[in-house]
C-alpha cells in the first residue's frame, strides 16, 4: 500500500499507516511494507473481482459519519460478490481523503471498513491513499472465489422463469431521504442504518449457485435493476406490487409502492429460478438465514411491467 500524498497534512500519512497496519493483518498484506499483496489463491477456482467508489457529495452526504462511509464501502463491494455467488477472499482499498478531512476522519473511515472486515471475515490485502482535493473519493476492490462454472451472472433466465427478491425493500431510499432533512418520525433512525449499514447477502448468493438462472443485486432500484436482469436475459420483468416486501416501518411511511421500488441503495439480491425450483430455493433462504419472496415473473417481450403497466419511474440513473 502506497502512502498518502500529503504536503502539510498533519501527520495523516504516518497516522494512516499505522491505522491501516493494524488492519491488513493477513499475511498476504506483508505489513503493507511492499506494494503488491501476495496471496495463495485457492486451488481449483475461479477467481471474481468486482470495485466500486463512494465520492463525498455523490454517495454520501458531507455530514455522514466516516465509520458508516467505511462500512459502507466494502458492503457494496462484497454485495457485488454475494450476486455472482462467490466467496470474499480479500479487499484492495483506495482512500482518496479530501482537504477538510483530517487524521481522526480517516481513522473513523478505517474503523469503519475494520469493522466490515470482521464481520465478513475478509482481509484487507492493501491498496493506496492520497489528498484527492475537495472531496473525498473512495474505491475498493473485492476479490471472491467461486467453483469452475459456477458463478451466478444476469442473463440465463428463461420464459417463466420466477422472480425473487430476498429481505425488504425502500427503507434505505428512505433513509437517504433522511439524510437530506425529511422526516419520519420515530422510524429515522433505523431507516439512517438501512441507508448507511447495508448488509450484504454472501450466504444466500453462495447457497443460489446452480438454483438460481440469473441474479443481481438491487443497488439503483428494485424496478430498474430488474428491467436490467430481464433485459440480459432478453425477457420482460412482470412484476406484482401486493408481493413486494415491506418493513413496518417503510408501511408507516405511507408512500407508494411503485416509488419505493424505484428507490436505490437497498443491496438485496434479486434473482430468477424455474418455478419447479420454489421448494429448493426456499431451502436455501432457509439455510441462508435470509427471508425471500416471489415477487413476479419473467415473461417473452422486453421491459419491466408492474402490475401490468408502465410504472412512471425505474429508478437512479447514473449520469
Amino acid at each position: 500500500m502506497s502512502a498518502p500524498s500529503d504536503a502539510g497534512g498533519g501527520g495523516l500519512e504516518d497516522g494512516l499507516l499505522a491505522t491501516l497496519r493494524a488492519l491488513a493483518t493477513h499475511k498476504a498484506a506483508r505489513g503493507l511494507t511492499d506494494d503488491c499483496a501476495i496471496l495463495d489463491w485457492p486451488l481449483g477456482l475461479q477467481l471474481v473481482a468486482t470495485h466500486d467508489m463512494l465520492a463525498e457529495g455523490v454517495h454520501f452526504t458531507p455530514h455522514c459519519p466516516p465509520a458508516d462511509i467505511g462500512w459502507k464501502l466494502v458492503a457494496v463491494n462484497l454485495s457485488d460478490l454475494a450476486a455472482s455467488g462467490a466467496r470474499p477472499v480479500g479487499l484492495l482499498l483506495g482512500a482518496g481523503i479530501g482537504d477538510g478531512r483530517g487524521l481522526e476522519w480517516a481513522r473513523e473511515l478505517l474503523r469503519g471498513v475494520g469493522q466490515a472486515v470482521e464481520r465478513y471475515g475478509v482481509p484487507l490485502l492493501g491498496g493506496d491513499t492520497i489528498r484527492s482535493g475537495p472531496a473525498s473519493v473512495l474505491s475498493l476492490t473485492a476479490l471472491g472465489s467461486v467453483p469452475p462454472g459456477a458463478a451466478l451472472e444476469r442473463g440465463g433466465a428463461s420464459v417463466g422463469d420466477d422472480l425473487w427478491l430476498s429481505g425488504d425493500i425502500g427503507a434505505a431510499g428512505l433513509g437517504l431521504r433522511v439524510a437530506l432533512g425529511e422526516s419520519f418520525g420515530d422510524a429515522d433512525a433505523a431507516l439512517l442504518k438501512r441507508y448507511r449499514r447495508p448488509m450484504p447477502r454472501l450466504a444466500l448468493g453462495q447457497a443460489l449457485r446452480g438454483l438460481a438462472s440469473a441474479a443481481m443485486d438491487v443497488s439503483d432500484g428494485l424496478l430498474i435493476d430488474a428491467s436490467r436482469l430481464a433485459a440480459a436475459s432478453g425477457l420482460r420483468a412482470d412484476l406484482r406490487s401486493a408481493d413486494i416486501p415491506l418493513s413496518d416501518m417503510v408501511l408507516a411511511a405511507a408512500v407508494p409502492v411503485s416509488e419505493l421500488a424505484a428507490l436505490g441503495d437497498d443491496y438485496e439480491l434479486l434473482f430468477a429460478a424455474h418455478p419447479g425450483r420454489r421448494h429448493e430455493v426456499e431451502d436455501a433462504a432457509a439455510a441462508a438465514r435470509t427471508p425471500v419472496h416471489r415477487i413476479g415473473r419473467l415473461q417473452a417481450g422486453a421491459g419491466l411491467l408492474l402490475d401490468g403497466a408502465l410504472p412512471p419511474k425505474l429508478g437512479y440513473q447514473h449520469r
